[in-house]
């Protein structure tokens, strides 16, 4: 797990479970390259779960249209490319085709084009690459139909990434986090019925952390997931068993 002299870019690495999986990195000696949509560093607070000491900060926001063509990046190789954007939209917003547009073109259309954007370096270096989907692809998300349809699509992503790009060098493998306490499941974590609710489905009992994400994401990033390909692994304390 010695990331030493490496390249990383956590695409969403500026809170919640792409700063941990950011972190995580750079403790590993990695240089780390984060994208976010604040104009700088300076406008995230670790009291919303954003850390970027070290980490190297650009805003790239992956929803706007020519923002990842056009972005210049500051390095000219690449290790390790994390894709960890996503968005949600709650009271029904994704019933509406604006937002369900929106949601799509956040969680799984910039993820493709993040890929493609890299591929040349990742193959040059014979990295790897790690998508952030989430274990609604797994079930219904009655409210959410275009966060379940964008994570559901990333999970088949990956796959087909995996067995296209892997006799190129390229490994693409995806983590698919259960609830995690951070910006985006407020509505949950901070509703103590729903909380409890959720609690008693995960059988290991608690909530999950960006720690979790991320020591999953070294594993699938490290050497030691050299034979791993397309595939993506549920870190979610046993909830969809």
């Amino acid at each position: 797990m010695d990331f030493t002299g490496k390249t990383v870019l956590v695409v969403g690495g500026s809170s919640g479970i792409g700063n941990g999986i950011a972190q995580a990195f750079r403790a590993r000696g990695a240089q780390v390259h984060v994208w976010g949509t604040r104009a700088s560093s300076a406008d995230y607070r670790k009291e919303d779960g954003s850390d970027l000491t070290g980490l190297h900060y650009a805003q790239v926001d992956v929803g706007e249209e020519g923002a990842i063509e056009n972005h210049a990046p500051p390095f000219e190789t690449l290790d390790v490319l994390v894709l960890s954007q996503g968005i949600v939209m709650y009271k029904r917003g994704e019933y509406q085709m604006e937002g369900f547009a929106r949601v799509v073109d956040v969680n799984l259309n910039s993820i493709m084009a993040c890929a493609l954007k890299f591929y040349d370096m990742l193959r040059a270096s014979r990295g790897s690459i790690v998508t952030i989907s989430s274990t609604a692809a797994y079930h219904a998300t009655r409210g959410n139909p275009a966060y379940g349809a964008s994570k559901t699509g990333l999970v088949g992503l990956t796959r087909t990434l995996g067995e296209a790009w892997a006799r190129d060098g390229v490994r693409v493998n995806g983590v698919a986090p259960g609830l995690v306490d951070t910006k985006l499941t407020k509505v949950t974590t901070q509703n103590p019925e729903r909380l409890a609710a959720s609690l008693q489905r995960i059988p290991a009992g608690r909530l999950g952390t960006p720690a979790d994400m991320a020591g999953a994401t070294l594993f699938l990033a490290s050497p030691l997931a050299s034979y791993i390909c397309g595939q993506t692994i549920p870190v979610d304390g046993g909830l969809i068993l």
